[in-house]
């Protein structure tokens, strides 16, 4: 009596199927791929890296300038922070009239904390900051006011014009100083820099596409007869234009590692300066530097830009080659 042969196991036969040699095959076809495309860059050193130089290029000055903005940005919100109202009071009001008027302001909603400065005190303060002290001695009348210093709860400019109207209308109070300006002209030119900073990276990112689609236009075209013969026996489209892929790819991380090695030596190199520049003005102020989301950000945009040039080469390229 012959034995029947047991029936293999459900998971064995489900490990063969088809489709999924037909997956593991395509990983491998995309791991060789990848390893000879790198190694093909590696063969042609000096071609390589001037490639990779001029991705990089035209990633730094966009990204730097975006940097610069965003130093800005801190700078803008650390100066609204600090913005202040003075309230200049009447010439003849008295300490003790300046003390109820300082109550009063500091009861007012929306006003975080006030500092009165008397008429003398101001005159020292304006003698100590023009170094006018002998002049200003010889006045016989002091003819500064008494002022209080206002800082507002919400720093936004329309939240401080309005704190400042209502502040005008106090009694005892002859003008109240604002000047925010300056503040929003810096916030319109953040603005324009930010706008000019988008332009100049779609400019320069298809410069990048420029850069890599020419550079992919080559290789095609050096193995042009590989091309006719592996799509002479059947090769699809996609497979013809994965290994150029991966080499725009590889382009583009190879300028994306140059470009953010680059902005790492320009701000070291101009940290120390600036730094110095803002303690001139006792402040201080560090370059914003890219950090982990930045870095990735940049590494990412640069490959998918050289994987996209390259893309667009080969698909143009592959409509013109015709096995014969």
């Amino acid at each position: 009596m012959s034995r029947q042969p047991s029936a293999p196991p459900r998971g064995a036969r489900a490990q063969h199927t088809p489709s999924s040699n037909r997956f593991r095959g395509w990983l491998r076809h995309h791991r060789a791929m990848c390893v000879d495309s790198a190694r093909r860059l590696l063969r042609r050193p000096i071609g390589s890296l001037l490639t990779m130089l001029a991705i990089a290029i035209a990633l730094v000055l966009p990204a730097a300038l975006w940097l610069t903005l965003d130093g800005a940005r801190l700078l803008d919100a650390e100066l609204t922070e600090s913005a202040t109202l003075t309230l200049y009071l009447v010439h003849d009001a008295g300490e003790a009239q300046a003390g109820r008027i300082e109550e009063a302001v500091a009861a007012h909603e929306g006003v975080a904390r006030t500092r009165l400065i008397s008429a003398a005190e101001g005159m020292a303060e304006f003698q100590q900051a023009l170094g006018l002290a002998d002049a200003l001695g010889r006045l016989e009348d002091n003819p500064l006011p008494a002022s209080i210093v206002v800082v507002p709860e919400d720093p936004g400019p329309a939240a401080v014009r309005a704190l400042a109207g209502e502040l005008e209308r106090l009694a005892g109070v002859d003008e109240v100083r604002l000047d925010l300006a300056w503040i929003e002209r810096l916030r319109h030119l953040a603005e324009l820099g930010r706008r000019l900073a988008l332009a100049l990276a779609v400019l320069f990112g298809l410069g990048v596409l420029l850069v890599v689609g020419n550079t992919i236009r080559l290789a095609v075209e050096s193995r042009r007869q590989e091309i006719e013969v592996v799509m002479l026996i059947g090769a699809t489209h996609a497979f013809v234009r994965r290994p150029f892929l991966y080499s725009g790819a590889w382009y583009g991380l190879g300028g994306g590692l140059l470009a953010w090695g680059l902005l790492s030596l320009g701000n070291l190199w101009l940290a120390l300066p600036v730094s110095d520049l803002a303690a001139s003005y006792g402040a201080t102020y560090e370059l914003p530097q890219l950090g982990p989301w930045g870095s990735a950000t940049l590494l990412a945009c640069s490959t998918l830009l050289g994987w996209l040039g390259a893309w667009i080469a080969v698909s143009r390229h592959l409509a013109e080659v015709r096995p014969r």
